[in-house]
């Protein structure tokens, strides 16, 4: 997206989607979720989406990933981080007037600027009655937002509602093993299990450690053991 009025060249309002967001790559998601958001990103008229979570729940994968999969059906997709948009969220919001689906991250960042929140209580209901379809993702829910709009919160409140949680070890693993199975990495278990107990377990920095892994292990051409690790990870435990 281009255009915005004062706009500097850095405002994401469109990114290119990571081929690790994907929603047949996200684990934890409450039953029934992911079928949700994906007819929220194919099929026009289907219910929108509040997704809630606190941080490390893929708040911004599911973001990314509602825009990829509409992508994929051949309608028009944006992605909007809100903190990105201070100060000008009006103008932000009205270049994705062309879009079909919109994933809105960050509701807090607004939440409290009377300015801000009317701005988006109109966005909602230009979209509305457009057909087009949004996706919000925020820290908590409408009624524990700090919002100022007493009717923004009233249409927050109307959509379907998504609460994730942080993933256990096990979904853990499972991120690890499908993101490896994807770059055609090996990653044993007893791998698996020295890097969640001996690094930090934040899914953002461990699919990093794991794109790091890869290039040193293709470099190296050594499979990827604990001795490997350790020497590779040096410090880290």
């Amino acid at each position: 997206m281009s255009g915005l009025p004062g706009a500097t060249p850095q405002l994401p309002l469109s990114l290119r989607y990571p081929p690790d967001q994907r929603l047949d790559s996200f684990f934890g998601a409450p039953a029934g979720a992911l079928a949700q958001i994906r007819a929220l990103a194919c099929e026009p008229g289907a219910d929108w989406v509040y997704v809630e979570g606190g941080p490390a729940t893929g708040k911004t994968h599911l973001g990314l990933a509602v825009c990829a999969e509409a992508e994929q059906a051949g309608r028009r997709a944006a992605y909007l981080p809100l903190r990105a948009a201070a100060g000008r969220l009006s103008d932000a919001l009205e270049a994705l007037e062309s879009t079909d689906v919109v994933a809105l991250d960050g509701l807090e960042a607004i939440a409290g600027d009377r300015g801000e929140e009317v701005a988006l209580f109109d966005f909602h209901n230009r979209a509305r009655a457009a057909g087009r379809g949004v996706l919000y993702l925020a820290g908590a829910g409408p009624a524990a937002l700090p919002l100022v709009l007493p009717d923004l919160r009233s249409r927050l409140g109307q959509c379907t509602r998504v609460a994730l949680r942080p993933l256990d070890d096990e979904g853990r693993r499972d991120v690890l093993r499908d993101r490896a199975r994807r770059r055609g990495l090996v990653l044993e278990d007893a791998a698996i299990d020295w890097l969640l107990t001996r690094t930090g377990r934040d899914i953002a920095q461990l699919a990093a450690l794991l794109d790091r892994i890869d290039r040193e292990s293709l470099a190296a051409q050594r499979r990827v053991t604990v001795p490997f690790l350790r020497v590779l990870l040096a410090g880290a435990g």
